[in-house]
């Protein structure tokens, strides 16, 4: 899936290659050759992912990252660090500042783009292309298809990303906020009460195979998707 991806390096060359292959790949690419531009990037629209870059003019990658483990709002973005720096103390010091992963200079694309993907895999399964099933239901996020008992169901988009995320987060409770930042994202200003229509629509949708039984409503919480169906 198309996932958005601020790359904060401050070498052109560097940040024209990296920018063009993981758009090759399907990411949508922000830009930043700095910290501060950074900040004012992820202020209008929270990625999906962050690569940055160590040795920044002004604040440190490794100042930034910090800085972003610190923001609630931040917190949860996975990070990849990207240095020349390839000591061990280096490495531990850029995990240890909250990044996700760690990637020395010189790295081929191909390396990048699967380092991306099973960070992504790990710290938000939603996003990566990976066939979910659980039970009879099925989602494929390549081809956009859902099936229930082996029928194919007709489900919106906004239906879709719900799915998705509910499929990649079992037996959790989700606020309709938090809904709303995780599949809408949190530059989208809706209502939070549209969550509760697209609730509908997806059970809705997945009354044909008795799946809608998998979406809880918890009183004053929010929404569960269950693992097994009651």
């Amino acid at each position: 899936m198309s996932t958005t991806i601020l790359v904060i390096e401050d070498e052109p060359a560097i940040q024209e290659l990296i920018a063009v292959n993981l758009s090759f790949a399907g990411h949508k690419v922000l830009r930043a050759y700095d910290a501060e531009q950074a900040q004012t990037l992820i202020s209008a629209e929270l990625p999906d992912l962050i690569l940055v870059d160590w040795m920044l003019p002004g604040a440190s990658g490794i100042t930034l990252a910090k800085k972003l483990r610190s923001d609630e709002r931040t917190r949860q973005v996975p990070v990849i660090m990207l240095t020349a720096k390839g000591a061990e103390s280096d490495k531990v010091e850029g995990l240890e500042a909250g990044a996700d992963d760690y990637i020395t200079k010189p790295f081929s694309p191909k390396e990048l783009l699967a380092r991306i993907k099973a960070v992504l895999r790990r710290r938000a399964p939603q996003l990566t292309d990976d066939i979910i099933e659980i039970g009879t239901l099925a989602l494929d996020p390549t081809t956009h298809r859902v099936t229930g008992d082996g029928k194919t169901l007709t489900i919106g988009p906004t239906e879709f990303r719900l799915l998705h995320f509910f499929m990649t987060h079992t037996e959790r409770v989700f606020s309709r906020a938090q809904l709303l930042d995780k599949v809408w994202g949190d530059h989208v200003f809706v209502e939070e009460r549209t969550v509760d229509v697209h609730i509908r629509r997806l059970r809705k949708a997945l009354e044909p195979s008795s799946h809608d039984a998998h979406i809880e409503t918890i009183r004053g919480a929010g929404y569960r998707f269950a693992a097994t169906l009651p």
